[in-house]
């Protein structure tokens, strides 16, 4: 099993360095951790499942490595960078998000997850380490695997993901920051906030491939709405609206509709499709795709609109990559894959380039 990145700083030369440069220092790390981390909790994971590894004499040594090795390591880690953290502080450079999700790992790590059987299992395991002995227990340790990129769709999700997921939070407050000011390219972000909504239905029609300069398509879409007039909401903008259906990007493939957020309950013109959106999921909620939540990042662009819309180098494209890193950044929950979805917003119709952005959230 390869080793995970952990940060090693050398005190003398770590001193002698400016605030910034020792905040850089904890950027690149989070930076080097994040591209190999995630291979190696799915190391971790088929570990813990491959029974061969699993026998009486080797119980000993695998409860040092699992409660020592990863446990320990990450906790003395975390104690490492708070302490970091915490004296550069007064510089002003510190994204002090990283101290929640500093928090929330900490919290991981002494036997505790969200889910509350999960956590039930997991603080029987740190009890009574005898427990892994039964394949049925690891397998509810482990978890599936996520990719080298940590995105990809999982059937089970458990301690090891969970692991996964709060290790991620602590990179992302520390790098995020820097991408998105360099992902602004020839435009910036005006306005960023959090919106939750009322219960609304997004009506529309699916994307067709056609000429690109010729929007009769679309803005007859839009003209539909004219006569739905009392049942508009507060985004009654044009809207190219985009999801997988509750199901990851490796294995749903994106889909596309043009159309626009109305009110509840909204009749649906004949030959439109419609997705209804709800506040929040209901506490034993745990369907993917639709309902889907009414929660989301908007952000508010303005500049070079190829450049908003520039897709080399990105994820998706700019508008897409800043919104979500924007989100990372700031510690906010993206539900994905079960209540994922995004939206372009066309501030001034369909006839003229997006310029706002909608990203799905849970607050």
């Amino acid at each position: 099993m390869n080793d995970f990145f952990w940060l090693n700083i050398n005190k003398q030369s770590y001193d002698t360095l400016s605030d910034a440069e020792k905040y850089q220092t904890l950027v690149n790390w989070s930076c080097g951790a994040r591209g190999k981390n995630p291979i190696v909790f799915d190391e971790t994971i088929e570990w813990l499942l491959d029974d061969s590894h699993w026998t009486e004499e080797r119980l000993t040594e695998n409860k040092k490595f699992f409660m020592e090795d990863l446990i320990g390591r990450f906790k003395s880690q975390n104690a490492q960078i708070r302490k970091q953290l915490e004296a550069l502080k007064p510089s002003g450079l510190v994204n002090e998000v990283v101290f929640e999700q500093l928090d929330k790992f900490d919290w991981a790590l002494s036997g505790n997850a969200d889910d509350k059987q999960l956590s039930e299992i997991v603080s029987s395991v740190f009890a009574d380490f005898n427990r892994m002995k039964d394949p049925a227990v690891r397998t509810k340790m482990a978890g599936s695997k996520t990719g080298a990129a940590g995105t990809d769709s999982i059937e089970f999700f458990s301690y090891i993901n969970f692991l996964e997921n709060c290790d991620a939070g602590v990179q992302w407050a520390l790098f995020m920051p820097q991408v998105v000011k360099s992902q602004q390219n020839g435009f910036k972000v005006v306005s960023f906030a959090y919106k939750k909504l009322p219960a609304m239905r997004f009506i529309g029609k699916e994307c067709v491939e056609h000429d690109e300069n010729d929007m009769q398509y679309e803005t007859q879409i839009m003209q539909t709405f004219d006569a739905l007039h009392a049942y508009k909401t507060e985004f009654s903008f044009d809207i190219l609206f985009q999801h997988h259906y509750g199901k990851g990007v490796d294995v749903s493939p994106w889909r596309g509709f043009w159309g626009r957020f109305m009110k509840a309950d909204t009749p649906v013109p004949e030959g439109f499709v419609y997705f209804d959106f709800i506040p929040q999921r209901q506490e034993t909620d745990c369907v993917s795709g639709l309902p889907y939540l009414s929660q989301f990042a908007y952000a508010i662009f303005k500049g070079d609109t190829a450049a908003m819309h520039r897709t080399e180098g990105f994820d998706s494209d700019a508008m897409y990559d800043v919104t979500r890193n924007i989100i990372l950044g700031q510690g906010v929950n993206i539900p994905y894959p079960d209540k994922y979805w995004t939206a372009e917003v066309f501030l001034d119709g369909v006839e003229r380039p997006s310029s706002a952005y909608m990203f799905s959230v849970e607050l």
